[in-house]
Protein backbone atom coordinates (compact mmCIF):
# COMPACT_ATOMS: atom_id res chain seq x y z
CA UNK A 1 0.00 0.00 0.00
CA UNK A 2 1.12 3.72 -0.83
CA UNK A 3 2.89 5.44 2.06
CA UNK A 4 0.39 8.21 1.91
CA UNK A 5 -2.65 6.23 2.31
CA UNK A 6 -0.81 3.43 4.61
CA UNK A 7 -2.16 2.49 8.16
CA UNK A 8 1.33 1.60 9.62
CA UNK A 9 3.14 5.11 9.30
CA UNK A 10 6.95 4.45 10.86
CA UNK A 11 6.54 6.18 14.55
CA UNK A 12 10.88 6.31 14.70
CA UNK A 13 12.58 9.09 12.77
CA UNK A 14 14.12 8.35 9.03
CA UNK A 15 17.77 9.31 11.05
CA UNK A 16 16.79 6.49 13.38
CA UNK A 17 15.87 4.17 10.93
CA UNK A 18 18.64 4.52 8.85
CA UNK A 19 20.81 3.79 11.54
CA UNK A 20 19.19 0.49 12.56
CA UNK A 21 19.55 -0.43 8.86
CA UNK A 22 23.65 0.16 9.44
CA UNK A 23 23.80 -2.03 11.81
CA UNK A 24 22.28 -5.01 10.60
CA UNK A 25 24.31 -7.58 8.86
CA UNK A 26 25.09 -7.22 5.66
CA UNK A 27 25.91 -4.26 3.42
CA UNK A 28 22.82 -1.68 3.15
CA UNK A 29 21.81 -1.35 -0.82
CA UNK A 30 20.75 1.95 -1.83
CA UNK A 31 19.41 2.34 -5.26
CA UNK A 32 18.90 5.58 -6.90
CA UNK A 33 15.68 6.99 -7.29
CA UNK A 34 14.85 10.22 -9.04
CA UNK A 35 11.63 10.56 -8.38
CA UNK A 36 8.75 9.10 -6.50
CA UNK A 37 7.74 6.82 -9.24
CA UNK A 38 11.23 5.49 -9.41
CA UNK A 39 11.14 5.17 -5.26
CA UNK A 40 7.60 3.02 -5.56
CA UNK A 41 9.13 0.51 -7.90
CA UNK A 42 12.44 -0.08 -6.02
CA UNK A 43 10.48 -0.62 -2.78
CA UNK A 44 8.51 -3.34 -4.43
CA UNK A 45 11.44 -4.97 -5.81
CA UNK A 46 12.21 -5.40 -2.21
CA UNK A 47 15.10 -2.37 -1.00
CA UNK A 48 14.99 -0.81 2.52
CA UNK A 49 16.49 2.21 1.67
CA UNK A 50 16.94 4.65 -1.10
CA UNK A 51 19.74 7.23 -2.37
CA UNK A 52 18.58 10.27 -4.20
CA UNK A 53 21.68 11.68 -6.56
CA UNK A 54 22.80 15.09 -7.46
CA UNK A 55 23.46 13.93 -10.92
CA UNK A 56 20.46 12.28 -11.29
CA UNK A 57 17.97 15.53 -9.74
CA UNK A 58 20.16 17.91 -12.07
CA UNK A 59 19.95 15.51 -14.86
CA UNK A 60 16.40 15.48 -14.67
CA UNK A 61 15.60 18.70 -14.61
CA UNK A 62 17.92 19.09 -18.05
CA UNK A 63 20.82 20.43 -15.90
CA UNK A 64 24.51 19.49 -15.44
CA UNK A 65 25.85 18.51 -12.17
CA UNK A 66 28.01 21.78 -11.03
CA UNK A 67 26.25 22.28 -7.64
CA UNK A 68 23.48 24.44 -9.06
CA UNK A 69 20.56 23.76 -7.67
CA UNK A 70 18.88 25.20 -4.44
CA UNK A 71 17.97 23.59 -1.07
CA UNK A 72 14.42 23.93 -1.37
CA UNK A 73 14.61 22.61 -5.20
CA UNK A 74 16.06 19.35 -3.33
CA UNK A 75 13.89 19.25 -0.67
CA UNK A 76 10.82 19.35 -3.45
CA UNK A 77 13.00 15.85 -4.93
CA UNK A 78 13.30 14.63 -1.58
CA UNK A 79 9.46 14.92 0.03
CA UNK A 80 8.33 13.11 -3.05
CA UNK A 81 10.24 10.47 -2.70
CA UNK A 82 9.70 9.85 1.01
CA UNK A 83 6.17 10.46 0.76
CA UNK A 84 5.59 8.15 -2.06
CA UNK A 85 7.81 5.44 -0.59
CA UNK A 86 8.18 5.59 3.47
CA UNK A 87 11.42 4.29 3.07
CA UNK A 88 14.58 5.89 4.64
CA UNK A 89 16.74 8.21 1.93
CA UNK A 90 20.01 8.89 1.70
CA UNK A 91 20.30 12.52 -0.07
CA UNK A 92 23.00 14.10 -2.13
CA UNK A 93 23.59 17.59 -0.31
CA UNK A 94 26.98 18.32 -2.56
CA UNK A 95 29.08 21.00 -0.78
CA UNK A 96 26.63 21.84 1.45
CA UNK A 97 24.81 25.22 -0.63
CA UNK A 98 27.63 27.25 1.40
CA UNK A 99 29.36 27.67 4.49
CA UNK A 100 28.95 26.15 7.70
CA UNK A 101 25.77 28.58 8.22
CA UNK A 102 23.99 27.49 4.93
CA UNK A 103 24.97 23.49 5.91
CA UNK A 104 22.99 23.77 9.36
CA UNK A 105 20.05 25.11 6.57
CA UNK A 106 19.91 22.56 4.74
CA UNK A 107 20.43 20.03 7.45
CA UNK A 108 17.27 21.48 8.69
CA UNK A 109 15.64 21.69 5.78
CA UNK A 110 16.32 18.23 4.93
CA UNK A 111 15.85 16.38 7.99
CA UNK A 112 12.57 18.21 7.80
CA UNK A 113 11.40 17.00 4.25
CA UNK A 114 12.16 13.21 5.71
CA UNK A 115 15.82 12.79 4.92
CA UNK A 116 16.87 10.30 7.16
CA UNK A 117 20.60 10.52 6.05
CA UNK A 118 22.96 13.15 3.72
CA UNK A 119 26.42 13.46 2.70
CA UNK A 120 28.29 16.08 2.39
CA UNK A 121 31.50 16.61 -0.56
CA UNK A 122 35.15 18.47 0.04
CA UNK A 123 35.26 20.17 -2.98
CA UNK A 124 34.52 23.70 -3.73
CA UNK A 125 32.09 25.58 -6.44
CA UNK A 126 31.49 24.92 -8.93
CA UNK A 127 31.81 21.46 -7.66
CA UNK A 128 31.76 17.93 -10.78
CA UNK A 129 30.65 14.90 -10.72
CA UNK A 130 33.22 12.98 -8.75
CA UNK A 131 34.81 10.75 -11.21
CA UNK A 132 35.71 13.74 -13.51
CA UNK A 133 38.84 15.49 -14.10
CA UNK A 134 40.36 18.98 -12.33
CA UNK A 135 38.26 18.66 -9.32
CA UNK A 136 39.35 21.32 -6.25
CA UNK A 137 39.27 20.22 -3.12
CA UNK A 138 38.44 22.79 -0.09
CA UNK A 139 40.81 22.99 2.97
CA UNK A 140 40.94 19.68 4.98
CA UNK A 141 39.57 22.41 7.83
CA UNK A 142 37.16 24.03 6.10
CA UNK A 143 34.94 21.05 5.30
CA UNK A 144 35.76 19.54 8.96
CA UNK A 145 33.94 22.68 9.91
CA UNK A 146 30.77 22.25 7.31
CA UNK A 147 30.51 18.38 9.17
CA UNK A 148 30.71 19.63 12.59
CA UNK A 149 28.28 22.30 11.34
CA UNK A 150 25.81 19.19 10.23
CA UNK A 151 26.76 17.42 13.60
CA UNK A 152 25.49 20.31 15.27
CA UNK A 153 22.21 21.21 13.60
CA UNK A 154 20.55 17.75 12.79
CA UNK A 155 18.42 16.02 15.56
CA UNK A 156 18.69 12.11 14.11
CA UNK A 157 20.34 12.63 10.64
CA UNK A 158 22.69 10.39 9.92
CA UNK A 159 25.64 12.42 8.62
CA UNK A 160 28.20 10.78 5.41
CA UNK A 161 31.39 13.19 4.89
CA UNK A 162 32.23 12.43 0.90
CA UNK A 163 36.23 12.98 0.43
CA UNK A 164 37.08 13.56 -3.52
CA UNK A 165 40.75 13.87 -2.43
CA UNK A 166 41.79 10.14 -3.77
CA UNK A 167 42.49 11.57 -7.14
CA UNK A 168 44.43 14.39 -6.16
CA UNK A 169 45.84 13.67 -2.76
CA UNK A 170 46.04 10.28 -3.07
CA UNK A 171 45.06 7.88 -0.75
CA UNK A 172 46.93 8.76 2.29
CA UNK A 173 45.65 12.11 1.48
CA UNK A 174 42.22 10.75 1.35
CA UNK A 175 42.61 8.86 4.77
CA UNK A 176 43.88 11.91 6.50
CA UNK A 177 40.78 13.79 6.15
CA UNK A 178 38.74 11.06 6.38
CA UNK A 179 39.70 10.96 10.15
CA UNK A 180 39.59 14.51 10.35
CA UNK A 181 35.68 14.47 9.26
CA UNK A 182 35.17 11.54 11.45
CA UNK A 183 36.38 13.48 14.53
CA UNK A 184 34.27 16.82 13.38
CA UNK A 185 31.37 14.80 13.76
CA UNK A 186 30.54 12.73 10.56
CA UNK A 187 28.94 9.00 11.08
CA UNK A 188 30.69 7.69 8.19
CA UNK A 189 32.90 8.30 5.53
CA UNK A 190 32.59 8.26 1.87
CA UNK A 191 35.51 7.70 -0.52
CA UNK A 192 34.62 9.02 -3.70
CA UNK A 193 36.09 7.61 -7.24
CA UNK A 194 38.47 5.09 -5.72
CA UNK A 195 39.66 3.13 -8.79
CA UNK A 196 40.94 -0.85 -7.56
CA UNK A 197 39.91 -3.27 -5.74
CA UNK A 198 42.94 -2.58 -3.69
CA UNK A 199 42.49 0.57 -3.00
CA UNK A 200 38.78 0.14 -1.68
CA UNK A 201 40.40 -2.48 0.99
CA UNK A 202 43.12 -0.29 1.34
CA UNK A 203 41.22 2.77 2.35
CA UNK A 204 38.99 0.34 4.24
CA UNK A 205 41.76 -1.30 6.65
CA UNK A 206 42.91 1.99 7.39
CA UNK A 207 39.51 3.06 8.78
CA UNK A 208 38.36 0.28 11.12
CA UNK A 209 35.50 0.76 12.60
CA UNK A 210 33.79 3.64 10.76
CA UNK A 211 30.90 2.98 8.10
CA UNK A 212 31.82 2.86 4.91
CA UNK A 213 30.01 4.02 1.94
CA UNK A 214 31.02 2.79 -2.01
CA UNK A 215 29.74 3.77 -5.40
CA UNK A 216 28.76 2.09 -7.85
CA UNK A 217 27.94 4.07 -10.97
CA UNK A 218 28.35 3.06 -14.56
CA UNK A 219 30.93 4.84 -16.91
CA UNK A 220 33.68 6.35 -14.24
CA UNK A 221 36.62 5.57 -12.57
CA UNK A 222 35.53 2.59 -10.53
CA UNK A 223 35.51 -0.99 -12.10
CA UNK A 224 32.29 -3.19 -11.63
CA UNK A 225 32.08 -4.99 -7.91
CA UNK A 226 29.02 -6.53 -6.92
CA UNK A 227 27.09 -5.86 -3.42
CA UNK A 228 28.74 -8.74 -1.52
CA UNK A 229 31.86 -7.81 -3.00
CA UNK A 230 31.85 -4.18 -1.54
CA UNK A 231 30.92 -5.76 1.75
CA UNK A 232 34.02 -8.43 1.81
CA UNK A 233 36.20 -5.42 0.94
CA UNK A 234 34.76 -3.54 4.53
CA UNK A 235 31.74 -1.40 2.97
CA UNK A 236 28.85 -1.10 4.84
CA UNK A 237 26.72 0.68 2.24
CA UNK A 238 26.75 0.65 -1.79
CA UNK A 239 24.59 3.13 -4.11
CA UNK A 240 24.23 2.67 -7.83
CA UNK A 241 23.35 6.79 -7.70
CA UNK A 242 22.03 7.25 -11.67
CA UNK A 243 21.50 3.87 -12.98
CA UNK A 244 17.87 4.01 -12.59
CA UNK A 245 18.07 7.23 -14.64
CA UNK A 246 20.12 6.17 -17.26
CA UNK A 247 17.78 3.36 -18.46
CA UNK A 248 14.45 5.08 -17.94
CA UNK A 249 16.32 8.19 -20.52
CA UNK A 250 17.73 5.25 -23.02
CA UNK A 251 13.90 4.16 -23.58
CA UNK A 252 12.38 7.54 -23.42
CA UNK A 253 14.86 8.87 -26.29
CA UNK A 254 13.61 4.93 -28.14
CA UNK A 255 10.35 6.63 -27.67
CA UNK A 256 10.62 9.88 -29.06
CA UNK A 257 12.85 8.08 -31.75
CA UNK A 258 9.65 5.96 -32.82
CA UNK A 259 7.18 8.36 -32.54
CA UNK A 260 9.01 10.34 -35.22
CA UNK A 261 9.90 7.29 -37.35
CA UNK A 262 6.67 6.33 -37.35
CA UNK A 263 4.13 8.70 -36.50
CA UNK A 264 2.92 7.22 -33.23
CA UNK A 265 3.53 5.09 -30.68
CA UNK A 266 1.80 1.83 -32.23
CA UNK A 267 5.42 -0.17 -32.37
CA UNK A 268 6.22 1.02 -28.71
CA UNK A 269 3.39 -0.53 -27.23
CA UNK A 270 4.77 -3.68 -25.88
CA UNK A 271 7.47 -2.03 -23.95
CA UNK A 272 5.09 0.26 -21.86
CA UNK A 273 4.13 0.21 -18.58
CA UNK A 274 0.13 -0.85 -19.37
CA UNK A 275 -2.26 1.55 -17.35
CA UNK A 276 -3.15 -1.04 -14.94
CA UNK A 277 0.20 -2.29 -13.77
CA UNK A 278 0.89 2.35 -13.79
CA UNK A 279 -2.47 1.84 -11.55
CA UNK A 280 -1.18 -0.92 -9.11
CA UNK A 281 1.98 1.40 -8.77
CA UNK A 282 0.53 4.23 -7.75
CA UNK A 283 -1.69 2.82 -5.51
CA UNK A 284 -4.63 4.46 -7.39
CA UNK A 285 -7.67 2.10 -5.99
CA UNK A 286 -5.99 2.38 -2.54
CA UNK A 287 -6.83 6.37 -2.79
CA UNK A 288 -10.51 5.81 -4.24
CA UNK A 289 -11.11 3.41 -1.54
CA UNK A 290 -10.31 6.67 1.09
CA UNK A 291 -13.59 8.36 -0.21
CA UNK A 292 -16.37 6.62 -0.79
CA UNK A 293 -17.72 9.03 -3.39
CA UNK A 294 -14.92 8.14 -5.79
CA UNK A 295 -16.15 5.52 -8.08
CA UNK A 296 -13.37 3.18 -8.54
CA UNK A 297 -12.22 2.94 -12.65
CA UNK A 298 -12.56 0.57 -14.26
CA UNK A 299 -9.50 -0.27 -16.52
CA UNK A 300 -9.18 -0.90 -20.30
CA UNK A 301 -7.91 -4.24 -20.98
CA UNK A 302 -5.55 -3.97 -23.86
CA UNK A 303 -5.55 -1.73 -26.68
CA UNK A 304 -8.85 -0.92 -28.82
CA UNK A 305 -8.57 -2.00 -32.15
CA UNK A 306 -9.37 0.13 -35.00
CA UNK A 307 -12.33 -0.50 -37.06
CA UNK A 308 -11.63 -1.32 -40.86
CA UNK A 309 -12.71 1.64 -43.34
CA UNK A 310 -16.02 1.13 -45.38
Amino acid sequence: MPYLVASDLPSESAGRRFRALLKQPGILRLPGAHNGMAALQAKAAGFDALYLSGAAMTASMGLPDLGIITVDEVAFFIRQIVRASGLPLLVDADTGYGEALNVMHAVRVFEEAGAGALHLEDQILPKKCGHLNDKHLADAHDMAAKVAAAAKARRDLVIIARTDAAASEGLDGAVARARLYMEAGADAIFPEALNTAEMFRAFAERMPGVPLLANMTEFGRTPFFTASEFEAMGYAMVIWPVSALRVANKAQAKLYAAIARDGGTHNAVDQMQTRAELYATIGLHDYEALDASIVETIVPEGMPQRKPAS
